[in-house]
């Protein structure tokens, strides 16, 4: 009733971390896809249309060229007259202070006349209007020769030029009459003191007439209306059509802005998006169920699915890079070192579906994307060298070059020798994404580390004898170093005949048995002269010694951080089977009596995949073999069939996916392999003296 209950609350959290997985990679895919509407054609001046016949759906007008608008537009900025308050205070009160300053004629004045003459230039420059030098260039500057007054909420028009500057200002009141009054004499008073600019900018009345005046501006001059065509297939994309598609292009994109059109696009792309990810989450429950029911495995793939997606949305809706320079086939050659080619096609085809919503031209990025994924899947089973990615790689990048290029001629209908127009941006945004695949290498290592994966590059690693734990395994344990290597050779072969990963087993192979390194003379390969330490122990003892190598072994793997893989191959290289030797002993001595199963069995689990099946099945047969009175076929034959058939009658493994076709393919590989490496060897004959 216990395990009832836990299995449902583990089956309840796994239903729950599936939904959150799939509810997650939804929210950020939708959220960054772009929500402007999309104008699905690709034209150029001069080239023939190569879609279907274009009819129009809704009237729409024909905007004008942004040439002819910008210079429309610029000849009526040039006319317009910007606004301008005249401040009648500035004045009244520099003509006060001259008035209180000079009431009289003073010491200093000639005559009374000056005064008033100083006073009557004044009110005449300060009617006339005065501004700024900075404002004045600026006017000059924009070509501006008229501004429009605004005197008691009345507005004129004003030439610049009649317009005073602080300097001109003081020069008219130098020089307004030489005849009568000396320049000289005017010097000696500070004139500069009662002149101020008495004109300012006038911003919100100047935005409102320009805005008035930019929307009474026509910006199209002509309509197409619905059910018009517009273009035909084959026809030349002139510069009146080019026009009227690039109005449809704007059109289309404003009705697409609309909040309710908005809301109806995120829906579709909710819904599309949503059955995508649901489909590929069913391919897995039906064909996959081993990745279905691992989290890292779920995690693994849909974050490539997210990152993919979440790129491609980006460099569109941001325009930072074109989306062929993206190394798409990163994913199913990801896909397939860490799991296998079917499950990388599927994510890889549901990738580029997702992608081809936020792309302008879905049709060519599908058919060449599909076709590189498909090449990079074929060409790459299992990277254990740098070359093999150079290799894929520059087979990825023809694959693009050759589907587009086909692509090109059959919508382009160019002429065999007509190769003019090709794109060549594009074939140099292939190249490029050809090398960025390159850092799959690097990529692979990060991807190991986050979800616990172990690639071939890492496997290739492990297995160099010369490493620090096996090469002190050779040196510790030199008989257990030698059965190591013979049990990853059988063991390797064994996998390639059934299809399983050759690499894996072997790698793990090699350190299966590393924790007979801490009792290496408790273990038979490593004895020698006869002595036996288990002579001085007990059964239980002597069992407990042996079945302790497995969780040695796994201190090990731990302190020398090997992967998960290898250390599942530690555990389950004996599974939950006993130590038959010591086991059978005790009961011969003990007749009548139950002994602690405990005590003599290992802690396993059993074998969970085909890798660790075949690798158990080396181990016994391997070790069994060393103890064969006579290497004929017959005795080898009888030893494998007795071996093997004893761990299938054991149930060892009831747990894996390994198929009795396989166990017999296995079987005649152990056969072939040890006739082979026992066969009897012919004496060579003496010399005669």
């Amino acid at each position: 009733m216990k395990h009832s209950k836990g299995s449902n609350s583990l089956s309840k959290r796994d239903l729950l971390y599936k939904a959150l997985l799939f509810v997650g990679t939804l929210a950020l895919i939708v959220y960054f896809m772009p929500r402007n509407g999309k104008f699905n054609y690709q034209f150029d001046i001069n080239k023939p249309w190569r879609y279907g016949q274009l009819i129009a759906s809704f009237d729409f007008p024909i905007y004008k060229d942004d040439a002819v608008v910008k210079k429309e537009q610029d000849s009526l900025m040039r006319s317009f007259q910007p606004y301008y308050t005249l401040d009648k205070a500035v004045g009244k009160n520099a003509l006060d202070r001259w008035q209180k300053s000079h009431a009289a004629s003073g010491p200093t004045l000639p005559s009374a006349e000056y005064t008033r003459h100083i006073a009557r230039t004044l009110q005449t420059i300060y009617m006339a209007g005065i501004i700024s030098s900075e404002t004045m260039q600026e006017l000059q500057k924009d070509g501006t020769t008229d501004l429009m007054v605004v005197d008691d909420k009345l507005a004129g028009s004003h030439p610049v030029q009649s317009l005073y500057t602080v300097k001109s200002a003081y020069e008219q009141l130098l020089s307004a009459d030489t005849l009568h009054f000396s320049r000289e004499s005017l010097r000696k008073f500070d004139l500069n003191d009662y002149i101020s600019p008495n004109l300012t900018f006038d911003k919100e009345r100047t935005e409102a007439a320009k805005t008035d005046l930019l929307d009474n501006y026509s910006w199209a001059n002509g309509m197409v209306v619905s059910g018009q065509k517009i273009v035909d297939r084959g026809e030349i994309v002139n510069r009146g059509i080019y026009n009227i598609l690039e109005s449809l292009r704007k059109e289309s994109a404003k009705r697409n802005e609309s909040a309710g059109q908005s809301r109806l696009m995120t829906a579709g792309q909710v819904l599309f998006v949503a059955m995508l990810l649901l489909f590929f989450m069913l391919y897995l429950d039906l064909f996959r169920v081993d990745y279905y029911k691992q989290k890292n495995s779920l995690a693994l793939l849909y974050a490539l699915v997210v990152f993919f997606c979440v790129v491609t949305e980006f460099a569109t809706s941001q325009e930072l890079f074109d989306v062929y320079i993206i190394p798409y086939a990163m994913l199913p050659i990801t896909i397939r070192l860490f799991l296998d080619s079917r499950t990388a096609f599927i994510t890889h085809v549901v990738t580029i579906l997702i992608c081809s919503v936020s792309i302008r031209f879905p049709h060519e990025f599908i058919l060449t994307q599909v076709a590189a994924g498909l090449v990079a899947i074929f060409s790459l089973r299992e990277l254990s060298q740098r070359s093999q990615l150079f290799r894929t790689a520059l087979w990825v990048t023809l694959t693009y070059a050759a589907m587009y290029f086909a692509y090109e001629l059959m919508t382009e209908a160019r002429l065999a020798n007509d190769f003019s127009t090709l794109n060549i941006h594009v074939y140099t945004y292939f190249i490029i994404s050809g090398i960025l695949l390159l850092f799959t290498y690097p990529l692979l290592f990060l991807l190991e580390k986050t979800f616990g994966f172990t690639s071939n590059v890492t496997l290739v690693e492990l297995s160099n004898i010369n490493s620090s734990l096996l090469r002190r395994l050779s040196e510790t344990a030199p008989g257990t170093f030698q059965h190591s290597m013979q049990v990853g050779n059988l063991a390797a072969e064994a996998a390639n005949r059934v299809g399983a990963k050759s690499q894996l087993v072997r790698t793990g192979a090699f350190y299966h048995d590393i924790g007979k390194m801490l009792n290496p003379a408790f273990f038979t390969e490593n004895q020698s002269g006869g002595v036996n330490p288990h002579k001085n122990l007990s059964y239980e003892q002597s069992a407990q010694v042996v079945i302790r190598h497995v969780t040695d072994g796994l201190k090990l793997a731990d302190k020398h951080n090997l992967p998960k893989a290898i250390k599942d191959f530690i555990s389950t290289h004996h599974g939950c089977g006993k130590t038959k030797y010591f086991y059978i002993s005790w009961k011969n001595e003990h007749p009548g009596e139950t002994p602690d199963d405990k005590l003599f069995t290992y802690p396993g689990p059993n074998p969970f995949t085909r890798e660790q099946a075949i690798l158990m099945m080396a181990d016994g047969v391997e070790a069994a073999s060393r103890s064969l009175p006579e290497y004929t076929e017959e005795c080898i034959n009888n030893l494998v069939d007795k071996m093997i058939d004893g761990q299938v009658e054991e149930g060892f493994f009831k747990d894996c996916p390994i198929t009795f076709k396989d166990i017999a393919t296995v079987k005649s590989v152990f056969k072939e392999k040890l006739k082979i490496t026992h066969h009897t060897r012919i004496s060579y004959p003496e010399l005669k003296q």
